[in-house]
């Protein structure tokens, strides 16, 4: 007797969290449709990514659940009534949501290479964007220096350049505190070196940091760096979220199509072995 009402509460408890834990999927399904954006393909990736994360507890709860009737079918001496048999919409119910996962694996990865394509394509306007506003500043800088005014500017600045360059190269503490101070770029660090045993090198590396096609070569490497980095992130992401969510969903789509699909036939074949028995 002792062993019969444990077998049912057994029974029962497992039977409860298969249920809740299939229809706490069907909320959440149900909250994530909202807003409803169909047409909005990153509506679709975000939607199709909290499914494929949610994916197992459905699974979960149809595994708990066949097994609280096994637990039932395995009781041979209880007589109680069974109540309504869930086997059948549970079989059905997992050959939905194998075929709703084998459908998100082709729909996720269309949408992020359409996304991946959307986002490069922002990402190389706003660098074009940026060389231009750069070559315009250029221009309009180089019309001001072809004046007598901004020559004398631009020599002036260069003058100033030098003389600090220089008050650093003779005196030697300062020279040393120079180079070990942690605030002080590194190229910086290597034109005093180069400048403390060639002089030379000082004036040409003015004239260059002064000189606007070299600024231009330099900002302009700049900009196309963090453009193809910036690509390289999308690229990265998209690879990462398309074979997560693909490889997840065709692996829940398998079995799902296996519990339900195989949970079916082995019905039909016992409803079509009863007619049998009987005529025997």
């Amino acid at each position: 007797m002792v062993n019969r009402l444990a077998s049912v509460s057994t029974a029962l408890t497992v039977k409860v969290v298969g249920i809740i834990c299939i229809l706490s999927f069907f909320v959440d399904f149900l909250i994530l449709l909202l807003p409803f954006q169909p047409t909005d393909r990153v509506w679709q990736i975000n939607l199709a990514t909290a499914l494929v994360d949610r994916g197992i507890v459905p699974l979960v709860g149809l595994g708990l659940l066949f097994a609280a009737y096994w637990i039932d079918s395995a009781d041979t001496t209880s007589d109680r009534p069974q109540g309504i048999d869930l086997r059948f919409p549970a079989l059905i119910l997992s050959s939905i949501l194998g075929l709703m996962f084998l459908l998100i694996f082709p729909l996720h990865l269309n949408n992020v290479n359409q996304v991946k394509t959307q986002t490069l394509n922002r990402i190389t306007q706003e660098a074009d964007q940026a060389e231009t506003q750069l070559n315009n500043r250029l221009s309009q800088l180089q019309a001001q220096l072809n004046t007598d005014q901004g020559k004398a500017q631009l020599e002036q600045l260069r003058n100033q350049t030098k003389a600090q360059f220089s008050e650093i190269l003779k005196d030697e503490q300062k020279y040393k505190q120079a180079l070990e101070s942690s605030q002080i770029p590194a190229n910086i660090k290597d034109l005093l070196k180069k400048a403390k045993t060639d002089p030379q090198v000082l004036d040409k590396a003015i004239e260059q940091q002064t000189d606007l096609q070299t600024l231009r070569n330099q900002q302009l490497s700049q900009v196309r760096q963090r453009r193809d980095e910036a690509e390289q992130q999308a690229k990265d992401a998209v690879w990462k979220s398309g074979l997560r969510i693909g490889i997840s969903s065709l692996l829940l789509s398998i079995g799902y199509i296996i519990i339900g699909w195989t949970g079916l036939r082995g019905r039909g074949a016992l409803q079509g072995a009863k007619p049998r028995a009987t005529a025997r």
